[in-house]
């Protein structure tokens, strides 16, 4: 039995209970566009409680960063609606979307993690912030460098060659964007548990710029080897949502526990300083183009550290 199958068989179980629930085929049974309705009104409705305990329990913070997370795990999603209309990506275009993604979570990565989080430091600890923050960015680069080694996944870099015919397959590649997308949602819940929604923002913009080339990556294969356009812009999809998870896990602990801060910071900074050196910028090199991905990072750099210095 591989190391998916567990996995595999869980959610096929699941699924199955799920489907065959009296009140899902009551659902079901019903006009298309009234299941729809019915649909979203539980969405509506769930979100409402959520949101609502989040507000009560932790404040007004922590549902602004968890909206902003969500909002920035959607667009990758947004990234994968060119799937419903085309069949192919040149490199060119590809590349640099990669790399102008890959410059923007530089930029983010130092401006509104790194710098901040030493200044916090140094206001929790005189003097030793470069210290607390360096020590964070190693926990941070370690637990990926673990998590990338333990969890069976499929690289960026193999997702345009492999057969994904199998279940399993497709489950090893969404794996590995959602061991990408946790410390990213991560870092823009500790942006805003610094209680400053400008350095929020910001980082929540450039995770979400991000997380367009990424849609693009999972939709454009899946569409390629057959899987209907709208199931793969949905699988997409799915592959940003855990960046709520992230998000909330990031804002409440720095919420509740603020001496963990900068620590968290430098975390979240050495993540995704893990996941541009080991993922991004080696696939935007990949296929000749190089040249393209090297200057769109200078040009996603140059426009995050704007954002970052006009709006933070």
């Amino acid at each position: 039995m591989t190391t998916m199958q567990p996995l595999q068989t869980f959610f096929e179980t699941q699924s199955t209970r799920v489907q065959a629930h009296p009140q899902y085929k009551k659902i079901m049974a019903l006009p298309k566009y009234q299941c729809w309705a019915v649909w979203a009104g539980i969405f509506l409705a769930s979100q409402v409680v959520v949101f609502g305990l989040l507000g009560l329990l932790f404040g007004k913070i922590v549902v602004i960063g968890f909206l902003a997370s969500i909002l920035a795990g959607l667009a990758t999603g947004v990234g994968a609606l060119p799937a419903l209309f085309l069949k192919d990506v040149s490199d060119r275009v590809f590349n640099s979307l990669l790399g102008a993604a890959a410059g923007v979570m530089l930029a983010a990565t130092a401006f509104s993690l790194i710098i901040p989080g030493m200044e916090f430091g140094n206001a929790i600890w005189a003097g030793k912030g470069l210290w607390v923050v360096s020590i964070g960015i190693v926990m941070g680069a370690l637990f990926l460098h673990f998590a990338d080694e333990k969890l069976p996944h499929l690289h960026f870099d193999s997702a345009d060659n492999m057969h994904m015919d199998s279940l399993q397959k497709i489950s090893l590649f969404i794996i590995a964007i959602t061991i990408h997308n946790f410390p990213e949602g991560m870092s823009v819940g500790v942006s805003f548990g610094t209680g400053n929604i400008n350095d929020g923002i910001v980082l929540s913009i450039a995770m979400a710029l991000q997380n367009i080339p990424e849609g693009l990556a999972v939709s454009m294969p899946l569409v390629a080897l057959g899987y209907n356009k709208w199931k793969a812009v949905g699988i997409a999809t799915l592959t940003g949502l855990v960046e709520p998870v992230g998000g909330l896990l990031g804002i409440t602990m720095v919420t509740v526990f603020t001496p963990i801060l900068p620590i968290a910071m430098g975390f979240a900074a050495g993540a995704m300083l893990f996941v541009i050196s080991e993922e991004i910028i080696p696939e935007s090199h990949s296929k000749g183009r190089s040249r393209c991905a090297t200057f769109s990072l200078m040009g996603g750099f140059v426009i995050m550290m704007l954002l970052d210095n006009l709006l933070g």
